[in-house]
């Protein structure tokens, strides 16, 4: 296999030497791009997921256009429930709907939950288009939603505020949430480990939901079963990151969780995480995405803090506290990644 030319965000993910911090952002393929606005204008946005050409296109489009040093592949967490048998619609405005939720065991029991992944094909076709494509410039990341996150959607139906029919279901039916995390532990390790047979470098766990349990909660429903994953998946030297938003009082039983990196969301402060848990992984992070509003010397300052805070030493992926948001100047994040790139420099002898 070729070496890739810039693996500054692999060696990173490994606490291994690197010259300076690397930097990529989540969702930076998405809306604030004018170059994916034009592919997406044509087509809606499950075409453009199970359309492999076109999900390396717009996967490609921040490598060149904003200078980042990792792609991430243009997917979504929601192909797996849509494998396993629901009917997913992304409506405008009101984002993934799912027209038949999941209300009890027996609605999930009725998925299809024997090698769903099968019907992920265009997922692994569109990773080794895009690792063909990248001609080794820069590593690939594959992801997945946690159990958590993704048994969430599956439950609400829809995007929620209160997670009542979640939580309701953990709390009055606990046996039943705990198979249905387990079910889906198996579907994703398995997910994921195709995903590096297909070509993916590193993989991230998105777990977006985690943080709307309390520390007991999440370490019963949330953690147990990305652990699982990460025990599970087939993997040579590759890196996982895992990244719950908003679980921060959970951070020393993530750094065991056996993932390589943390992601962190920007309430957090990432030179006191550093102290806490920075010998046994790496952090991702960790800048609050609406600083990229701001003026340049706005993004500069708050940037040069956020590299402060981690201080001197390996382990750092610069990234937002969460994705990019839509209506950001992509001449923002082009100025984050170029200040990144240059002032990173002196934290690295």
């Amino acid at each position: 296999m070729n070496k890739i030319k810039n693996d500054r965000f692999l060696r990173a993910c490994l606490r291994q030497e690197v010259d300076r911090t690397p930097i990529w952002i989540m969702r930076q393929a998405g809306r604030y791009l004018p170059d994916y606005r034009k592919v997406r204008a044509k087509t809606d946005f499950l075409t453009l997921c199970k359309t492999p050409e076109l999900a390396t296109e717009v996967t490609l489009q921040p490598i060149d256009i904003i200078g980042v040093d990792a792609a991430i592949i243009f997917s979504d967490i929601l192909v797996i429930p849509e494998a396993m048998g629901m009917k997913l619609e992304i409506e405008e405005g009101r984002g993934p709907v799912f027209e038949n939720r999941i209300k009890s065991i027996n609605d999930f029991n009725k998925l299809n939950r024997n090698n769903p992944t099968s019907k992920l094909k265009y997922v692994m076709d569109a990773l080794r288009l895009t690792k063909n494509e990248l001609k080794n410039r820069v590593p690939l990341i594959g992801f997945s939603g946690s159990p958590f996150t993704l048994l969430t959607y599956m439950v609400e139906g829809k995007g929620t505020k209160t997670f009542s029919k979640i939580k309701g279901l953990i709390y009055s039916k606990p046996e039943e949430a705990h198979k249905m995390l387990s079910v889906l532990s198996d579907v994703i390790a398995e997910y994921l480990s195709e995903k590096i047979e297909a070509g993916a470098d590193a993989l991230q766990l998105f777990d977006t939901w985690g943080g709307i349990l309390s520390k007991k909660e999440y370490l019963e429903f949330s953690l147990p079963y990305m652990e699982k994953i990460i025990s599970q998946i087939k993997r040579e030297k590759e890196p996982v990151i895992v990244f719950s938003k908003g679980a921060f009082h959970s951070i020393s039983e993530m750094a065991k969780s056996g993932a390589d990196v943390l992601g962190l969301d920007w309430t957090m402060d990432i030179g006191e995480i550093r102290k806490k848990v920075g010998k046994k992984v790496a952090l991702q992070g960790n800048l609050d995405p609406t600083v990229l509003y701001a003026p340049g010397d706005v993004i500069r300052q708050k940037a040069s803090e956020v590299l402060e805070s981690f201080g001197e030493g390996n382990g750092h992926i610069f990234n937002l506290g969460h994705g990019i948001l839509p209506d950001i100047n992509p001449e923002n994040a082009k100025l984050l990644v170029k200040f990144v790139k240059t002032q990173s420099k002196k934290y690295h002898k």
